[in-house]
């Protein structure tokens, strides 16, 4: 426990540097995102400090407990990043514990090709075919028409991501991959709290990963989590998590199985220690207590944060729509029936036929103080690293994920996000839009 006068201390700490100044046109930076945080987090980050553990512990329980009655799943495991969550789900696939159903190299897995690289890079890092479909231009999700003309014999997954909190379409794809006795992981990373019908975004597929990193809905500085309802699933998860070692005792526990010298596994003796038997090619990607200790102080914020990102998201659509020259030359995102995102970002394109590039018109915003973002990598297929990979295959020429990476680009709605920028963005793009038409 932190003594009354080290949690004074930290108070004011917090008080004299984390204080919001106030917002000046122009002067004062709008980022596109950020944390938001007050004394709690610091004082729950030093108690875990002070704790003298570190690793994985007591706050990591906590907040898989937490956010396992957020969600309303069984099982949670927390890892050292978001990116490390769309490692051990894919890679979770792959156990021979799953049969002929196991994930293996040359299975086709289905994604999209506007993303996030750690999305896509699971697949072929278990030597997988990566499926690359296109994005719908107002969504930014997939098509369900496109998904069904993907799927083939060879195919075994499907691993997307809601783009920017906005959710796919899940019905058709519960159907699809139901129809084809396919996997089904949910990359939530950008959509904690996203809703379809009042139930939650990471309860539809077998697998879903979410990410803590400081843009995202709630943050530990870095983190992630794995959940699923399936303790197979889950028991493959906290293996590869774990260095792939075939003991399931929490860190610091031993013999939780009341076993730990009777195990014949392998090739090894009789009794070797369970403890240092493994099953699978493995990872360490656990986090630490301090970072759990934080994520338990954002997650009791996390329902305002949600509700603040909603409300910055809607004042900037209403705003931008009484604009006639945003009507004509923008595309604005949309929801679809039945959904309730919890935004990560506020997504614009440049529709054909504008007098302006979307070049000049992030750069004018950037002049201005406004951040921007591309819609993460626009189009996978374009970089680089995935140009002549043997393993990415795509479906189709990918023409709105093109647009896209062309003209589209994203802006904050986060809930450090004031209703003063949110005029401030507004006024600045109408300013751009009436002297480039």
């Amino acid at each position: 426990m932190i003594s009354t006068t080290l949690r004074n201390q930290i108070q004011k700490h917090y008080q004299k540097t984390f204080q919001q100044k106030k917002f000046i046109p122009g002067v004062t930076p709008v980022p596109v995102s950020g944390k938001v945080f007050d004394e709690e987090e610091l004082l729950r980050g030093v108690e875990a400090v002070l704790d003298g553990w570190w690793t994985e512990g007591r706050f990591a329980q906590a907040f898989e407990k937490e956010l396992r009655n957020y969600l309303g799943v069984k099982y949670v495991s927390l890892v050292n990043s978001g990116s490390s969550a769309n490692l051990i789900a894919l890679t979770a696939l792959t156990s021979p514990a799953f049969g002929d159903k196991a994930l293996k190299p040359g299975d086709e897995v289905i994604t999209v090709a506007t993303g996030f690289p750690t999305t896509l890079n699971p697949i072929l890092q278990n030597g997988c075919t990566a499926v690359l479909l296109d994005n719908d231009i107002v969504t930014k999700n997939v098509n369900p028409k496109d998904l069904k003309k993907a799927i083939t014999k060879k195919t075994k997954a499907v691993m997307m991501a809601h783009t920017l909190g906005n959710l796919m379409p899940i019905n058709e794809i519960l159907a699809l991959v139901q129809k084809h006795n396919l996997w089904f992981i949910e990359d939530c990373c950008d959509a904690l709290g996203s809703e379809y019908k009042g139930k939650l975004a990471g309860t539809f597929g077998q697998i879903a990963t979410f990410s803590f990193y400081p843009a995202h809905q709630i943050t530990m500085g870095e983190g992630g989590a794995v959940v699923t309802n399936n303790p197979l699933i889950h028991r493959a998860i906290r293996q590869f998590r774990d260095w792939g070692r075939d003991c399931w005792c929490d860190t610091g526990k031993d013999n939780t199985c009341g076993m730990r010298f009777k195990w014949k596994l392998g090739e090894l003796p009789y009794g070797y220690d369970h403890k240092y038997i493994y099953s699978q090619v493995g990872y360490n990607l656990k986090l630490t207590d301090m970072q759990a200790a934080i994520g338990l102080a954002q997650l009791k914020k996390l329902p305002g944060f949600i509700k603040t990102r909603r409300k910055n998201f809607n004042m900037l659509l209403t705003s931008l729509r009484e604009v006639k020259e945003a009507k004509k030359y923008l595309i604005f995102p949309q929801a679809l029936p039945g959904t309730n995102p919890s935004w990560f970002g506020f997504p614009i394109v440049v529709a054909d036929g504008a007098p302006f590039t979307k070049l000049e018109l992030v750069q004018y915003l950037e002049d201005h103080k406004i951040a921007t973002r591309s819609i993460f990598a626009g189009n996978l297929a374009r970089h680089p690293a995935y140009l002549r990979h043997p393993h990415v295959r795509k479906a189709g020429i990918l023409v709105h994920s093109d647009k896209l990476m062309n003209d589209g680009f994203w802006i904050g709605v986060y809930p450090g996000v004031t209703p003063e920028m949110i005029a401030y963005m507004t006024q600045t793009i109408t300013s751009f839009l009436q002297q480039a038409s």
